[in-house]
């Protein structure tokens, strides 16, 4: 079964945030972190993944990205805080 992911992009704690969603995260992660993807993340070096949702449903998780991307910024914190108190880089769960 394919799997879709709904996902949070932090420059730093507390710092820029960007929310994507992709049917490969391990691979448009890799994109972002290394600067392949011109636009809004290398601009502003968005490229620690802090907070990821699967999905088996492209639908379902195109809904969930366009409400989280409506979210006010706190919610959004406490959402990355609830889940990664310590802001780690859950990148490297997908590739250790």
């Amino acid at each position: 079964m394919k799997e879709y992911w709904v996902y949070i992009l932090a420059s730093q704690r507390n710092g820029t945030l960007y929310i994507g969603m992709t049917g490969d995260l391990l691979f448009r992660v890799e994109l972002h972190k290394n600067k392949i993807m011109a636009g809004f993340t290398k601009k502003y070096n968005v490229t620690r993944l802090v907070y990821y949702e699967s999905f088996d449903n492209p639908t379902h998780a195109i809904i969930r990205e366009k409400q989280l991307k409506k979210w006010k910024r706190q919610w959004k914190l406490k959402l990355i805080e609830e889940n990664n108190p310590n802001w780690t880089d859950l990148y490297d769960d997908f590739v250790a």
